[in-house]
């Protein structure tokens, strides 16, 4: 039994079909699915979800960093003063992207401290999304003296040395789709470090797994990403599932992630 520690599902990718889509994840053994939010336009539909389906979906609150703008300080304060409105069982996705377009760069770092100053006011974890920015969100981190199995690093994409580095903090790895692509530079870095620092997830609609590549993505595609790890790894699929579903448990303490 798997837990996809980061879906979309609430986005209007699965409008015409979400209710079959969340059927086909319990058909897979994909029984709990924590839904990352990206903006307060999309607020309203992460909570709904997490109410449709309060023993499947798990909503979280936070800025993605992709939606940092010069407003960023008045959004961050209508973001946090809904925390004491609705129970939240993370901050995220929050971090750094510097892939796209850097005019909000200093605003993209401005918001992600505050936000994982959110995680620790409040006792929750975090989600990070790092996308050409690695290096500064691993330190960002290291500086602001989380406590161990705080956060996790949403869509690792980086080389073994920052998988160590993230290990060093006690922090896990969220890995999805991409492992499974043909050359993918994550096969090295996931036989070398052990199965207790990752954690599965989607990203769906995003990052589809081989061999739905270019199709839209979805939870009920963790086994396909566990699958291959256990190839990598050289264990069973079981052994993939019980370790990354316990590092979920152990990240997101303040739920109950059972089954």
């Amino acid at each position: 039994m798997f837990i996809d520690t980061h879906t979309h599902l609430y986005v209007e990718n699965f409008d015409v079909d979400r209710d079959q889509v969340i059927s086909r994840c319990k058909e897979q053994a994909v029984l709990k699915v924590l839904l990352p939010n990206i903006d307060e336009t999309t607020l309203t539909a992460v909570k709904q979800l997490a109410d449709d389906y309060p023993d499947t979906c798990f909503a979280m609150n936070g800025l993605h960093p992709c939606h940092v703008n010069e407003k960023v300080v008045s959004t961050l304060n209508r973001l946090k003063s809904d925390f004491s409105k609705y129970g939240y069982v993370g901050v995220g996705e929050i971090g750094i992207d510097f892939y796209w377009d850097t005019t909000f760069a200093e605003e993209q770092i401005f918001a992600f401290k505050e936000q994982i100053k959110w995680s620790k006011e409040l006792s929750i974890p975090f989600v990070i999304h790092s996308r050409s920015s690695l290096d500064l969100t691993i330190k960002i981190v290291g500086d602001s003296d989380c406590i161990p199995n705080q956060c996790i690093f949403h869509c690792f994409d980086g080389k073994l040395e920052h998988a160590n580095k993230i290990i060093d903090l006690g922090m896990k790895m969220g890995i999805g789709g991409p492992v499974t692509h043909k050359k993918s530079k994550l096969v090295e870095v996931i036989r070398a470090i052990d199965l207790k620092h990752i954690v599965l997830e989607t990203d769906s609609p995003y990052l589809t797994p081989s061999p739905h590549r270019g199709e839209r993505n979805e939870s009920s595609y963790i086994p396909i990403i566990a699958r291959r790890i256990a190839e990598i790894k050289e264990v069973s699929i079981e052994e993939v599932a019980e370790v990354t579903s316990q590092n979920a448990r152990d990240i997101f303490s303040n739920i109950d992630l059972s089954f």
